[in-house]
C-alpha cells in the first residue's frame, strides 16, 4: 500500500547528505519538515523552513538535550495506526500530527570508545536514548511510517519516492524497517560490548585505562627488525619488514626461507594473503596469489590434484604468482609444479619432503622456497593498517562463519554438492579484495571479480574468467548484491547457486529474480569486505 510522506521528523548525529536529502522533499514533494538540536540548525542554515521539535512537544529541550523528543506528541503521531479509526480520533481530540517519515541516525557511541584516552563519561555521553526509540518506533509502525536509519540509504529513498510521485511502498517502508532493527541491535551490542570490556575488576575498581584494555594489552608497538628489504610496493621506496615482540606461531614473518633470491616487500604481502587462505581448509588445499588476491584455489584429495586444479582455475594470471599450501609439499606435488612452462615468484608451505626440496631448488635458482612448520588455526592478534597521521586497529576478521546458520531464501533449496561449493567459494571469497565475486565449480575457483568499484562489474568479470566452466557454478558474494542486475548475469551464465550476506532494502528483488532462473541463493550473515 502507498502511503505519501508528507511530514518528516529529522534528528541525526551524522549530517552526511542531509541537507540535499531534506531540500528535495520539501522542494519537489512539499514534505513539512521537523528538526531537533544541531540538525534543525543545518536546515534552517541551508535556507529550509523548519520547525523545532519543541513546536510539536510544546515542551523545550532539557537537561542539556538528554530529554527532547521523548515526548507522546513526538510517539502518537508515530504509533498510531492509521487504520483504526480509535487512534486517529486520539490525534484528533490531542491536535496531534501524524509523522509520516522519520530520518534518524544515532550518537557515535563506538567512534567515540574508539578514541585513544576517552573516559568512560564521555562514553556515556554519547550513548543515545531518544534516537534509539524514535527508530524503533518508526520502525514498528512500518504499515504507516517510513524509518531511515542510515544517510546511505537516501538516494535510494528518493528514488523510491519518485517513482510512486510522493509515496512509499508498504514493501519497501518493511525492508528500512528492518535495516533499522538490525542497526539499533549493533548499537546495544557495542555499548555492552564496551561495558563488558571496562567493567570493574576483582578489586570492584574502574581500569584506569579503559582504552588499553579495550585490547587486553595487545596493543603493544614493538617489533623487532627482520631484514631491509631491496625497496617497497616500487623502486623509489624504502622498506623493511619487521615481527611482531616475541612472535612464535607459524606464518610468514616466522617462515624459514630455503632457497631462492632476498624476498620484496610486495612478495611479502602475497605470501600473506595466500598462506591466509591455505590454512582455512582442513584437507589438501593449494592457492594461487596474484597482487593481494587469489586467481587459484582448489582442494583435492592430493595436494598435487589441488595444485593443479588451482593453477587450472586461472593459468594467465598465475604466471608469476605466489603459491601457498597448506600441507607438506611431497614429491608428486613438486614435479607438478615443475611441470610446463611455469613461472612463479615464491612457494610457501608448511614443510617439503627432501625429494620435493631436492627437485624444487634445482628447477629455478631464484624461486623463493618458504616453510612455516605446521599451520595451526587462523591468523592470531590484532590488524593494523596506517593511514597519514594515524593508526587503524581492528580484530581480525576470523571465526565469523557457521554455515549452520546460512538461511536459505529462495524457493529451491541447495543440493548437497551445491552446499559444499557454497562453503569452498564462501572461505575464498573472504580473501579476494572487495567488491568480491569468486565463482567455483566443486572445489575448484574458475573466475574472480576483484576490487571494483561496481559489484555488476565485479560479477561480469568473474563470469568472463570463468568463461564456459560458469555453466553449473556457483557464487560468492563477500557483500550484499544491492540491485538484481549480480542475478541476472550470474544466471545468463549458468549459475546454479548463490551465497551472500543479505541485508540490502532490495533482498527481495534478488531472491525473486534466483527464483525466476531456478537458482538457489543463501543468507549468510555475515559480510567479509577487504578494501
Amino acid at each position: 500500500m502507498l502511503r505519501p510522506i508528507r511530514r518528516a521528523l529529522f534528528s541525526v548525529s551524522d549530517k552526511t547528505g542531509l541537507v540535499e536529502f531534506a531540500t528535495e522533499l520539501h522542494t519537489k514533494y512539499g514534505v513539512e519538515l521537523i528538526a531537533t538540536g544541531g540538525t534543525k540548525k543545518s536546515l534552517a542554515d541551508a535556507g529550509l523552513p523548519v520547525k523545532d521539535v519543541s513546536e510539536l512537544t510544546g515542551f523545550p529541550e532539557i537537561l542539556d538535550g538528554r530529554v527532547k523528543t521523548l515526548h507522546p506528541a513526538i510517539y502518537a503521531g508515530l504509533l498510531a495506526k492509521r487504520s483504526k479509526p480509535e487512534h486517529m480520533a486520539t490525534l484528533a481530540e490531542h491536535k496531534l500530527p501524524e509523522i509520516d517519515l522519520v530520518v534518524c541516525n544515532l550518537y557515535p557511541f563506538e567512534q567515540t570508545v574508539a578514541k585513544p584516552g576517552v573516559t568512560e563519561a564521555e562514553a556515556i555521553e554519547n550513548i543515545d536514548i531518544g534516537g534509539p526509540c524514535m527508530v524503533r518506533a518508526a520502525a514498528k509502525n512500518f504499515d504507516a511510517v517510513t524509518i531511515v536509519a542510515d544517510p546511505s540509504l537516501y538516494d535510494e529513498v528518493m528514488g523510491q519516492v519518485a517513482e510512486n510521485q510522493g509515496s512509499l511502498t508498504r514493501e519497501f517502508r518493511r525492508e528500512l524497517a528492518s535495516v533499522a532493527f538490525q542497526l539499533v541491535k549493533q548499537y546495544d551490542e557495542a555499548i555492552e560490548e564496551y561495558f563488558l570490556s571496562t567493567g570493574e575488576d576483582a578489586s570492584g575498581d574502574t581500569p584506569t585505562d579503559p582504552d588499553q584494555s579495550m585490547w587486553d594489552d595487545e596493543f603493544d608497538p614493538p617489533f623487532n627488525l627482520l631484514q631491509t628489504l631491496r625497496y617497497g610496493e616500487n623502486p623509489h621506496q624504502r622498506a623493511a619488514f619487521y615481527a611482531d615482540f616475541e612472535v612464535d606461531r607459524p606464518c610468514v614473518a616466522t617462515a624459514e626461507q630455503l632457497h631462492g633470491k632476498e624476498l620484496s616487500y610486495n612478495n611479502i604481502l602475497d605470501l600473506d594473503s595466500a598462506l591466509n587462505l591455505a590454512r582455512e581448509f582442513t584437507g589438501p588445499a593449494a592457492i594461487v596469489v596474484k597482487h593481494n588476491n587469489p586467481c587459484g584455489a582448489a582442494t583435492a584429495p592430493t595436494l598435487a590434484e589441488a595444485f593443479q586444479l588451482a593453477w587450472d582455475g586461472d593459468p594467465l594470471s598465475a604466471f608469476g604468482g605466489i603459491l601457498a599450501f597448506n600441507q607438506d609439499v611431497d614429491e608428486a606435488t613438486a614435479q607438478a609444479i615443475m611441470t610446463g612452462e611455469r613461472f612463479v615468484e615464491c612457494i610457501v608451505a608448511p614443510a617439503y619432503s627432501e625429494a620435493a626440496l631436492t627437485l624444487l631448488k634445482g628447477w629455478k635458482k631464484n624461486v623463493r622456497l618458504l616453510k612455516t612448520g605446521p599451520l595451526s588455526g587462523a591468523p592470531e592478534g590484532l590488524d593494523y593498517r596506517r593511514v597519514d597521521g594515524g593508526l587503524l586497529v581492528q580484530t581480525r576478521d576470523v571465526g565469523a562463519d557457521d554455515v549452520a546458520k546460512w538461511e536459505v531464501k529462495t524457493k529451491r533449496q541447495p543440493t548437497p554438492a551445491e552446499r559444499d561449493a557454497l562453503w569452498f567459494a564462501w572461505l575464498a571469497c573472504k580473501h579476494v579484495k572487495s567488491n568480491a565475486i569468486v565463482l567455483a565449480s566443486d572445489t575448484q575457483l574458475v573466475g574472480v571479480g576483484a576490487g571494483q568499484m561496481s559489484r555488476v562489474v565485479s560479477v561480469g568479470i568473474a563470469v568472463q574468467k570463468a568463461g564456459e566452466r560458469s555453466k553449473g557454478s556457483v557464487l560468492a558474494s563477500d557483500a550484499f548484491f544491492p540491485f538484481p542486475d549480480n542475478v541476472e548475469l550470474a544466471a545468463a551464465a549458468g549459475v546454479t547457486a548463490i551465497v551472500q550476506p543479505g541485508g540490502s532494502v532490495k533482498d527481495a528483488e534478488s531472491i525473486a529474480a534466483c527464483d525466476k532462473h531456478g537458482i538457489a541463493m543463501l543468507f549468510t550473515g555475515v559480510r567479509h569486505f577487504r578494501h
